[in-house]
């Protein structure tokens, strides 16, 4: 495989610097082409439509993954914020918890997932406690998190 970096939550790639980068399979389970109330055209266009619980992708596939989920248990139907970042279902631990094991599951041993997380609605304990995982290290802007995961190597 060609592209060595897996974005599952990729949205509008917003925090990409190219958002076209040839490394990058950028993945969500939505397109969307919006005007927001204020103006601004949103535009979720991925290369590949996947549920990040359950990715088309072998084991041990890329090199590094950026794991940027829906944050928000509740948003307006409609409105921007849940165009913008989607939202979690109700029963959101188990199904974010299967989205952490999955983009593990296709990340290579000994390489980084990194996550962004924003606390405005669901705590980073909470949130850790979901996944059932600890970071490596991470650094916070406002209520957003960014963490550092390392999948171990292969113990044999």
């Amino acid at each position: 495989m060609s592209k060595t970096i897996l974005d599952p939550c990729c949205g509008s790639r917003m925090f990409w610097f190219d958002r076209n980068n040839p490394d990058v399979i950028f993945a969500d389970n939505r397109h969307v082409e919006t005007t927001l109330c204020d103006g601004r055209t949103l535009v979720i266009e991925p290369d590949v439509e996947l549920d990040f619980r359950d990715m088309p992708y072998p084991d041990n596939t890329f090199n590094l993954v950026v794991f940027d989920p829906p944050h928000l248990v509740r948003a307006g139907e409609n409105s921007w914020l849940a165009q913008k970042y989607g939202v979690l279902p109700k029963d959101w631990k188990p199904y974010l918890r299967a989205g952490f094991e999955e983009c593990m599951r296709v990340l290579k041993p000994t390489h980084a997932l990194v996550m962004k997380w924003n606390t405005y609605q669901i705590s980073l304990p909470d949130m850790l406690r979901a996944i059932g995982q600890k970071p490596l290290f991470g650094d916070q802007r406002g209520k957003t998190r960014w963490l550092v995961f390392l999948k171990k190597g292969n113990e044999e």
